[in-house]
């Protein structure tokens, strides 16, 4: 598996897209998705399945804005979890999605 959870070319666009709003678009993308992981937590709490799919789907786009297919694709999971009202084994999606999080969250602080 490649350590770098980001697409390094699609980033480095953006990049150039965006020149002096990289960082910001960075920092909002970091900071939202926080508030997502909490979303998708309380739904997952709650087994609020429509909430689950709504929160994962947001999640998926921003994801997939920034390159991260990891998590973009354990958002894709949490998304059909929560419209097909199946939340059998959620929380282990949850956790791989919240882990690689992590990892992508340290990795664009180093940028």
């Amino acid at each position: 598996m490649n350590d770098i959870p980001v697409d390094i070319a699609v980033l480095n666009e953006l990049r150039a897209i965006m020149a002096d709003e990289f960082n910001l678009l960075i920092n909002v993308f970091i900071s939202d998705s926080e508030q997502r992981i909490m979303m998708l937590e309380k739904a997952i709490a709650e087994r609020y399945a429509e909430a689950l799919r709504g929160a994962a789907h947001s999640f998926k786009g921003s994801s997939l804005n920034i390159s991260a297919a990891r998590l973009t694709e354990f958002c894709r999971q949490l998304e059909f979890m929560g419209r097909d009202n199946n939340l059998n084994g959620v929380e282990a999606v949850f956790a791989d999605a919240r882990d690689e999080f992590e990892v992508l969250r340290r990795y664009l602080s180093t940028l």
